[in-house]
């Protein structure tokens, strides 16, 4: 009698470990998952955290001239109105000033950015109309979470060599660098201080010569811009170009504007105001930075620049990161030179990359502990087996997270985590199966493929319901709205995948390698 053919497996567990059995192709598609799966925590984007989608928008409408509650009634009130009408918008907050009303409409939390801010557009551009003539037209800011948070902060300070705006300067040009770079969303530029002119007016002379200081805020302005260049052509067809150079380069440049005539005679700016060539010393914000020498003393705090940059979402914190630093390299040199240090202060890319290199270290840690579990209760052949089904089935879930579109962050490894104890479940189910068969009296006179397609069949449906009773515990967790729900997304996400990945490697490649590795024992009393 033909044992080979007496077993007909009811359970998709059984019909897929008897499909791939003896299936050539089955090493292939083990090896192929272990490859898939690797290439893809190596080019899946990194980051700290995941990047939420948050949308919001403010609409700024001046109306020079008007009080706070004129303000408030004519252009706040019925802007708030005509937001609220928005689909999506969750809150509307209004503010009123004298010349200025402020309104910001924040949507709900993962309302699509682009179309919030194009429906905040429409909204304001069709009710145009309803501002009050002399207003000025609306600004339309939108709220971009995405790019206002950094990933990266260096930090400039100078050894006395360059005065403030002169490190701004510098700064300056290294930002100009960085922002061209592929990925990055904005830089900014924070604590530093730009050139400037600085007019202070004597008002005791002003007084004495009969002058206001709208007179000479008007001289100043007036000479403020370049004067443009003229072209024409000659007779010959020659053409002809006259340039004017900038009126204003220098301090005395500044000084030598003539404000008015007085008594017959011109009156300059430096007779009635003291003008220095600085820096805006309007501007009060200012950081400090101190770094710890070898010997463990602190430095004297002095002026730093910050520059952070921020990516575009979805991209590799880590890559970008990293073009960072080497676009540092370059001007190494020549900040040297000039005095110039900096300190990288904030690295969210080397960051990420720890997380998911301690996690790859703690995934192997956990797989040698149940290795070493198992080979005490099932034996050691068994043990590599499971082992085995433990990296194919993470592979399968970072293709799929990455097909997906998602990014590796602290969320996305939490979850991966707290898949691992339950994606080991249906191998060990069928491995202690084939096991118990294996070593079973009953079970002697029956083939080993035979035995291996019945052991995988047997634990099929129940195996099938506990998962899926395991998923539906994630699902919930899928509808949890506002900024909760964003940053848990991940879990309902990959873990279901993981978890469904379980089944399938189970019952593909835990029979192909039991009856490949596993030794029958000796069953000469069950034989006939």
């Amino acid at each position: 009698m033909n044992h080979n053919k007496s077993y007909i497996p009811e359970d998709i567990a059984g019909k897929l470990a008897k499909s791939f059995l003896r299936n050539p192709l089955t090493i292939v598609l083990g090896i192929s998952l272990l490859l898939i799966g690797y290439l893809a925590l190596e080019v899946m984007p990194r980051e700290e955290n995941p990047q939420m989608v948050v949308s919001g928008s403010t609409v700024i409408v001046a109306l020079p001239g008007a009080s706070a509650k004129e303000v408030e009634k004519i252009i706040v009130k019925p802007l708030e109105r005509k937001l609220k009408e928005v689909k999506g918008v969750e809150h509307i907050y209004g503010m009123a000033m004298d010349n200025v009303g402020i309104v910001n409409a924040a949507f709900f939390i993962g309302q699509e950015k682009e179309t919030s801010n194009l429906k905040v557009y429409d909204k304001i551009m069709q009710n145009s109309d309803m501002f009050p003539k002399g207003a000025m037209n609306p600004i339309i800011k939108p709220l971009d979470i995405d790019v206002d948070i950094p990933i990266v902060s260096i930090a400039f300070y100078s050894d006395g060599k360059l005065s403030q705006t002169e490190l701004y300067d510098k700064v300056r040009e290294i930002q100009h660098d960085i922002n061209g770079l592929p990925n990055v969303a904005v830089t900014a530029l924070k604590g530093g201080h730009r050139h400037q002119f600085n007019i202070e007016v004597d008002l005791n002379k002003l007084t004495g010569y009969h002058l206001s200081m709208g007179q000479i805020m008007k001289s100043v302005e007036s000479l403020a811009y370049n004067v443009p260049e003229i072209k024409n052509r000659t007779k010959d067809n020659q053409i002809v170009m006259v340039g004017v150079k900038n009126a204003l380069e220098t301090a005395k440049d500044v000084g030598n504007i003539i404000v008015a005539q007085y008594m017959g005679s011109p009156v300059y700016l430096k007779q009635v105001a003291k003008v220095e060539d600085s820096y805006d010393i309007q501007n009060f914000k200012s950081a400090l930075i101190s770094k710890r020498k070898q010997d463990g003393s602190m430095m004297p705090f002095q002026n730093q620049i910050t520059l952070t940059v921020s990516k575009l979402q979805g991209t590799n914190a880590v890559i970008i990161a990293e073009e960072v630093k080497k676009n540092l390299e370059k001007y190494k040199d020549i900040l040297f030179e000039n005095g110039v240090s900096y300190v990288i202060t904030r690295n969210d890319g080397e960051r990420a990359n720890e997380a998911v290199n301690e996690l790859v270290m703690h995934l192997v840690l956990s797989i040698v502990i149940i290795a070493i579990l198992l080979i005490f209760v099932l034996g050691w052949r068994e043990s590599l087996i499971v082992t085995f089904t433990v990296p194919a089935i993470l592979a399968v879930t970072l293709f799929v997270a990455y097909l997906s579109g998602q990014t590796i962050n602290r969320i996305t490894l939490f979850a991966f985590l707290l898949s691992l104890g339950l994606l080991v479940d249906a191998a060990i189910i069928v491995i202690e199966n084939i096991h118990r068969h294996y070593h079973s009296a009953e079970s002697a006179h029956i083939p080993d493929d035979e035995l291996m397609v019945k052991a995988t069949d047997e634990i099929g449906a129940p195996t099938n319901i506990a998962t899926l009773a395991i998923i539906m515990t994630m699902v919930p967790m899928a509808f949890v709205g506002g900024m909760m729900g964003q940053f848990m997304k991940p879990i309902p996400e990959n873990v279901p995948v993981a978890l469904i990945a379980s089944l399938f490697v189970a019952y593909i490649f835990t029979p192909y390698l039991a009856v490949r590795m596993l030794k029958r024992p000796d069953h000469s009393k069950g034989e006939h």
